[in-house]
């Protein structure tokens, strides 16, 4: 039986970034200087695949820093954590290292610096989400008002209108907080925005592929985990940007191959925590049932890479 012809356009960027392969590495470095177990509070980056990996080799994943011995190393994920929590591991003389990502630092810096200089701070994310946590718990109660929608500019009550700056969560759509930004501004034409875009390079990248290979398509499967900011933007980028059947898949088992049945072009990306193993083995599930041709829509090529700590550089 001769298998039905399909395209499949393969966004790139896609997959990997480079603060979540800083982060996977720290703990693998981790583990091989001091042993197992070591401790990982939150999954160091939100897929399923990669934490069972890491827990294999012996990474004990916890909620939080009291579900940890003292005697062992602690790893931070590469969300970033409120500044209680290294203050905590400190106060109990713990070994730990942080995996935040560096752009995700890089804002924590922002809002600190806005704070000294005595302004308040708006923050553009998504309560709950541990990267939001994290950054929000950089400054003392109060000193952070969140923002999710254009909506929620007009519900919020700042000491004064006049002094206020606005930072942004990394993973967030690009789009989505151009609306928002124009919202604060129109409010508070005071508000002081960052000297660069906090969004990072890994998220708008893929977002600018995804929407490059929307209009060629007629499906568009984001492979990634759904608690994954990044990956759910990317399946709400493809449906702004055009295509209609835009999924969240963890892995190939979960395609719904009915609702893409006579589908002639499917379009295929992977959040920023999703590993290229996934991604192959997306692709080999569609050769079973595809005569399939693969295309690249390659919109930018990223080099960056991130040093890890110099704590795992030296000998133990």
């Amino acid at each position: 039986m001769t298998k039905p012809p399909l395209t499949l356009y393969l966004a790139a960027p896609r997959g990997f970034c480079a603060g979540v392969d800083r982060a996977i590495k720290i703990v693998e470095m981790a583990i091989e200087k001091w042993g197992a177990p070591i401790y990982v509070r939150h999954e160091i980056v939100h897929n399923k695949f990669v934490v069972d990996g890491l827990r294999a080799k012996g990474a004990v994943f916890v909620e939080e820093l009291e579900d940890c011995p003292d005697d062992r190393p602690v790893i931070f994920s590469a969300h970033g954590v409120a500044k209680v929590v290294p203050a905590e591991a400190e106060r109990r003389q713990m070994v730990y290292v942080d995996a935040t990502c560096p752009l995700v630092s890089k804002v924590h810096i922002e809002a600190e610096r806005h704070h000294a200089n005595g302004l308040q701070m708006v923050m553009i994310g998504h309560a709950g989400h541990p990267e939001t946590i994290g950054t929000m718990g950089q400054l003392p109660e109060g000193e952070v008002l969140l923002v999710e929608t254009p909506a929620d500019v007009a519900t919020i009550a700042p000491r004064d209108p006049e002094r206020l700056a606005y930072i942004t969560q990394t993973t967030l759509s690009v789009d989505d907080t151009v609306e928002i930004v124009a919202a604060l501004r129109a409010r508070f034409p005071a508000i002081i925005g960052p000297h660069k875009e906090d969004i990072c390079y890994a998220t708008t990248n893929r977002q600018e592929a995804v929407k490059a290979v929307s209009p060629k398509v007629e499906a568009l499967l984001v492979i990634g985990a759904p608690n994954s900011s990044n990956s759910r933007r990317l399946v709400e980028v493809a449906k702004a940007a055009g295509c209609n059947y835009s999924m969240l898949v963890q892995r190939a088992a979960e395609i719904d191959w009915r609702a893409i049945e006579g589908v002639r072009g499917v379009g295929l990306t992977a959040g920023a925590s999703a590993p290229q193993v996934l991604i192959d083995e997306v692709i080999d599930a569609f050769r079973d049932r595809y005569d399939v041709t693969v295309e690249l829509v390659e919109t930018a090529q990223e080099n960056i890479e991130f040093k890890v700590p110099r704590v795992l550089r030296e000998p133990a």
